[in-house]
């Protein structure tokens, strides 16, 4: 048998010849440590670039302005400089030229008039379980739009009676408008918070500058404008220039809140001097009263100080107070601060501060859109 040849001859042979021989194992672990070096110098380059890239998207991103984050933010500073200085060029000026197109639009549309008899609203408000203890109680407020006012109110002798009838009617157009403009603001800041907006997002925001009378598209303006009226402070306005809905103006064109007129429908006041051009404003429904009292006060520059303590109240996140907002309308009558305590009477007399923080329950074409 011929003898066998180890492995370690082979190597000193081979070594002889010049070759080397090292072990698979060793091989591995030199790529190993190549592999970890590779991928070392790989990510220290990546957290190199990032950190030198970074400032520069961030830098680029500021200088975006249309409709950007920075609108949302440019705003708040402005709405804050509004608040500590209100010379502040904020919530100035006003484009009178669309200002009630859609009110008078709603108006015209409002075809279905009804004027209900007194006794049959009662009967309707019982049949339906509307009662202003149970609102006080639940607040919930029934999806009630009556369009017209009852003739018979002012023949309501239990002053209590007639003052609970009123404020039944006109709670749930006040909420219903409330609403409305609750819906709008949060739409608003919804864009606001966008990096980039739709086309119909563009045209909305052009259409509430012009509904709400803003200059040069100024985001801070709108946001000041566009917001709620206490609805404690609007029923004791509309119950104040309506006598709780027996006057003249109330009974024949819907003039719940006595705002004047310069042009078109309206209603010419009996001791008005010859020489006067005024009229007061005359609506087909009674929603479209309360859609004009509240753009009246979110636009018109008389009211401006007004808007300026809401949007405090806004910016330290309290709810709204009527009381206090009441002191600003000194110039929505002549007779100015004596128009201001009698408001704040009515509110406390009838408890109203109990309805502001009321809901509409939804009406039945709303809950028909949920089935």
């Amino acid at each position: 048998m011929k003898n066998k040849i180890s492995i370690l001859e082979i190597k000193k042979f081979l070594n002889k010849k010049g070759f080397i021989i090292t072990k698979k194992k060793q091989i591995k672990k030199y790529e190993n440590s190549l592999g970890s070096l590779t991928r070392t110098f790989l990510t220290s380059l990546v957290v190199i670039l990032f950190f030198f890239i970074t400032p520069l998207l961030i830098e680029l991103t500021k200088g975006s302005i249309i409709f950007t984050k920075d609108f949302e933010n440019n705003s708040n500073n402005n709405l804050k400089k509004l608040l500590k200085n209100p010379n502040q060029k904020l919530d100035d000026g006003l484009d009178q030229n669309f200002l009630f197109d859609d009110v008078l639009q709603y108006d015209d549309e409002s075809v279905d008039t009804i004027r209900l008899s007194a006794s049959t609203i009662e009967e309707l408000f019982k049949s339906t379980n509307y009662n202003l203890e149970d609102v006080r109680k639940t607040k919930l407020v029934k999806p009630i739009s009556l369009t017209l006012l009852p003739k018979e109110i002012k023949q309501i002798e239990n002053t209590k009676k007639r003052k609970n009838l009123f404020i039944q009617i006109i709670l749930p157009l006040v909420i219903k408008e409330n609403n409305k403009i609750k819906s709008d603001r949060n739409k608003l800041f919804s864009i606001l918070n966008k990096s980039k907006n739709t086309k119909s997002e563009k045209n909305w925001l052009n259409t509430k500058f012009k509904q709400y009378g803003v200059l040069n598209k100024d985001l801070s303006t709108l946001k000041v404008r566009m917001d709620e009226v206490p609805v404690s402070m609007a029923i004791a306005q509309a119950a104040k220039e309506t006598g709780w809905g027996t006057s003249r103006f109330a009974q024949e064109g819907n003039a719940l809140f006595g705002q004047w007129t310069w042009t078109g429908k309206g209603i010419r006041p009996a001791g008005a001097d010859d020489d006067s051009t005024h009229k007061v404003m005359k609506f087909k429904v009674l929603q479209a009263s309360v859609k004009a009292y509240q753009r009246n006060l979110n636009t018109h520059s008389t009211y401006r100080d007004f808007r300026s303590a809401r949007a405090e109240f806004r910016e330290k996140g309290k709810k709204l107070d009527s009381m206090i907002l009441s002191e600003y309308l000194d110039k929505y009558a002549e007779t100015g601060k004596e128009y201001v305590a009698i408001l704040q009477k009515i509110i406390i007399q009838n408890n109203l501060n109990d309805f502001d923080d009321a809901k509409l329950l939804p009406s039945s074409i709303d809950l028909e859109s949920l089935i």
